[in-house]
């Protein structure tokens, strides 16, 4: 086990390598690599430039990015006898397709493995061709379970087709189709399951949505309209299409630009070289268009790829195969925010249905020509269109590909596989984002915040918790800015009687909105001052004595609060500022407050119901925290009891063994409601954070391993452990989506959601850091063993 290990027997001890003691394993980390599952997926993979290969490499990725110790995935690489590719270590195999004999060898190897237990291969007609047969073999050879992604299914097939697809059916676990028509066409025309299809669309790349312009400047298209299209170029792009229609789009818009991106395919090139490409450069000068096409001949990095597609203005895709499954380039564009226009193969036709977008007859030029004029003539339905297709789209995004699969992987695997999610980095970029010169804003459509909708305390509140949070973590020195900022605009809504206001414009003005209930909006700005004050001694001093002044102005009216949240925060608040020197009346308001919670729980509880208040709403998890934090601070037995009591009961009704279900704003959950678990949707990410901050409190003080079991489970409803299987926070912008519905997820990436998340994840990396610490505490005693063992 031991490597890199230098003797040094004269100083009477082994020196043993940094790289030694990082490769110890705990415990928990052996048993999580014991549990790893060996997945071989047999498919086209880059060098080689075709799309199923830049499919799997996507997909691949993607599946190593979102989890850990769950699965070691192997590459068998298809190629034929005559085109060979230099590839990087993850392939371990190669299959030549167009060679009986390697599928004999490769099956052998594989039921030779014993580490391996799932195939999963990436299945297009022309990727066998006339080795279908041997293909078949190959399946009833292996004895594995394996996983067939039809990436294309035809329609009416004959019965050398059919007969071909029951025996490929006859030999594997399960089939992944990219499309309802897909899986519909399996059922009914090649009589399969449908128990045994599962649909997971081609995935998408996350983007940030960058301005048009912007991009546009950068790559020298200012002042330019952008039609495009992109991928591999071949006749059954009908690029022809659209160079006809073009003269009708330059009258009407005589700025237009048709990019045309991408190479030939190569086994176009192989077969007739350049002659489709030539073909289209003699009819664009034929027509005149030398000023209004331009091609981008090459096989673009993704970053490029996506810049183009956002900032094109329309994309088109005039496919001439009326049976083509599913297309990669179209649902690049439309992630991208790109209006589409598009020939109706199926998958577009599932998606631009409810203005996601508009399709026309296969290589009719004329009713390109309308469309795309209707389009550049009409902005604001061309936004409409964007936005449908972005959401259509979001479910597609490659984490949640990646979820899915991995759902579909654990059906068939031996072992009983736990799912590790890794957590994304920190990111503060949307925090940044969202945060002008004045305070953070409170909406953002998207992700582009939303100005028009002002600044509230509660955001800003909220924000300074999770920026005092980095703070404390990283000691960035660029935190204190925010820190400054956030703080003054808490200090803006203060008035004379010490009690805030929560709503400004964005003209810096206090709204109408002002005159409701606001006791919940100050607790908020309270707890965040507490917690601020608690860093006093990594803060600059001149912010902590602000900070005590603003909070001491705020508590003199405190004792009057009744709502049970902002008596809640108060006490968080009070606790947390006064951890360094607790002043006699601020324990006393703590008491006072805690005992008006203690009222109401003795009043609402009972043998069945053990909580605050006849229903629950939102932030629940905060009332037992109060009431722990307000033991903490005075020993009083009962507020220890009501704290645990109540906490446990919370959770009994959010959590099941590997999942957190927090109330739904549906309704709520009444003590008279005898399920819960049957509402759908309506949670929010700011309760999973409060659960989580909660949950942190509650292990420091009973130091109970299912509180801290149960904050990984609560951050993993982020990262996609939820009823829709999706992301709820984007790595790409930093941002948090706003919310998990039914059947859908609200894609805005608002204040309130994106500083939760950040509260959430900076609570976990906390604990994080310090099972690190330990680690290395277990490491350095096992260094000290060592030599003591070696000197001896």
């Amino acid at each position: 086990m031991i490597n890199n290990v230098r003797s040094n027997h004269k100083d009477g001890y082994v020196a043993i390598n940094e790289t030694v003691f990082s490769s110890i394993k705990t415990p928990e980390q052996k048993k999580k690599n014991s549990n790893r599952s060996e997945i071989l997926i047999i498919t086209s993979y880059p060098p080689r430039e075709c799309g199923i290969a830049t499919y799997s490499q996507d997909l691949i990725l993607a599946l190593n990015n979102k989890f850990e110790n769950t699965f070691d995935i192997k590459i068998a690489a298809l190629e034929t006898k005559n085109h060979k590719y230099n590839y990087g270590k993850e392939v371990v195999s190669i299959l030549e397709t167009d060679n009986e004999n390697s599928y004999c060898e490769l099956a052998e190897e594989i039921n030779s493995n014993t580490s391996l237990e799932l195939v999963l291969i990436q299945h297009e007609f022309g990727l066998f061709k006339t080795n279908e047969t041997d293909f078949v073999q190959f399946l009833k050879a292996t004895k594995k379970s394996i996983i067939i992604v039809f990436h294309t299914v035809l329609p009416n097939p004959d019965s050398l087709l059919k007969k071909n697809i029951a025996q490929i059916n006859a030999n594997v676990v399960s089939f992944i189709v990219m499309t309802n028509n897909s899986a519909k066409l399996l059922h009914q025309d090649y009589g399969i399951t449908m128990e045994k299809i599962s649909v997971i669309p081609h995935g998408t790349h996350l983007v940030k949505h960058t301005d048009k312009e912007v991009l546009k400047e950068k790559y020298n298209l200012l002042g330019r309209k952008v039609i495009s299209t992109f991928g591999l170029l071949s006749s059954g792009k009908s690029i022809e299409t659209t160079l006809d229609a073009m003269p009708a789009i330059i009258e009407k818009n005589p700025d237009v630009l048709f990019l045309i991106i991408g190479k030939t395919h190569p086994s176009v090139v192989l077969e007739e070289g350049e002659k489709y490409r030539h073909s289209l450069e003699q009819k664009i000068e034929t027509l005149g268009l030398q000023d209004h096409v331009k091609f981008i001949n090459s096989f673009l990095p993704l970053e490029e790829l996506l810049d183009y597609l956002q900032l094109t203005d329309i994309y088109l895709f005039t496919s001439k195969d009326p049976n083509q499954a599913v297309s990669g380039t179209f649902s690049y564009a439309i992630s991208c925010g790109c209006p589409v226009i598009s020939t109706p193969i199926p998958h577009a036709t599932e998606i631009v249905q409810n203005k996601g977008g508009i399709t026309i007859d296969f290589e009719n030029s004329e009713q390109l020509a309308t469309q795309v004029t209707l389009l550049l003539d009409n902005p604001q339905l061309c936004k409409e269109i964007s936005n449908n297709g972005i959401h259509k789209m979001a479910p597609t995004a490659w984490e949640n590909s990646a979820i899915a699969h991995a759902t579909l992987f654990k059906r068939f695997l031996n072992k009983k596989l736990k799912v590790n999610y890794i957590k994304p980095a920190i990111n503060l970029n949307h925090l940044k984002e969202l945060t002008t010169s004045f305070a953070m804003i409170q909406f953002s459509i998207i992700n582009k915040p939303d100005l028009k909708s002002g600044y509230t305390l509660d955001d800003n509140a909220r924000a300074l918790v999770a920026i005092c949070q980095h703070f404390e973590l990283t000691n960035n020195l660029d935190d204190l800015t925010y820190i400054d900022q956030y703080y003054q605009f808490i200090h803006f809504c203060q008035q004379e009687n010490g009690t805030f206001l929560n709503y400004v414009n964005e003209a810096k003005k206090f709204t109408k909105q002002n005159s409701e209930n606001l006791e919940d909006s100050n607790g908020r700005a309270i707890w965040a001052l507490g917690f601020m004050i608690s860093l006093s001694d990594i803060l600059p001093e001149i912010l902590i004595s602000k900070a005590r002044k603003t909070m001491q102005s705020a508590l003199t009216s405190a004792v009057q609060m009744h709502s049970t949240r902002a008596m809640a925060f108060t006490i968080k608040g009070i606790y947390y500022g006064g951890k360094k020197e607790m002043l006699v009346e601020n324990k006393m308001l703590i008491k006072a407050l805690a005992n008006r919670l203690v009222q109401m729980y003795r009043h609402e509880s009972k043998a069945s119901w053990h909580w605050f208040e006849s229903y629950m709403t939102y932030g629940n998890s905060i009332l037992p925290e109060a009431m722990l934090c307000s033991y903490l601070t005075t020993g009083e037995m009962i507020y220890k009891e009501v704290a645990k009591e109540s906490f446990d009961f919370l959770l009994s009704k959010i959590f099941t063994k590997n999942s957190i279900k927090v109330i739904s704003n549906k309704g709520w959950l009444h003590n008279d409601k005898a399920v819960y678990m049957d509402v759908i949707g309506g949670e929010q990410p700011i309760d999973v954070a409060y659960t989580i901050m909660a949950l942190a409190k509650f292990y420091d003080t009973f130091k109970n391993n299912s509180y801290q079991q149960k904050m990984e489970i609560a951050f993993s409803w982020f990262l996609g452990n939820n009823h829709l299987h999706q992301i709820i926070y984007n790595p790409c912008t930093g941002g948090c989506y706003d919310g998990l519905e039914d059947k859908y997820i609200n894609l805005n990436q608002g204040a309130e959601s994106t500083v939760s998340y950040l509260m959430a994840r900076l609570t976990v990396e906390k604990y994080r850091q310090q099972s690190v610490t330990e680690i290395k505490k277990h490491h350095h005693k096992n260094r000290h063993k060592i030599a003591v063992t070696i000197t001896t």
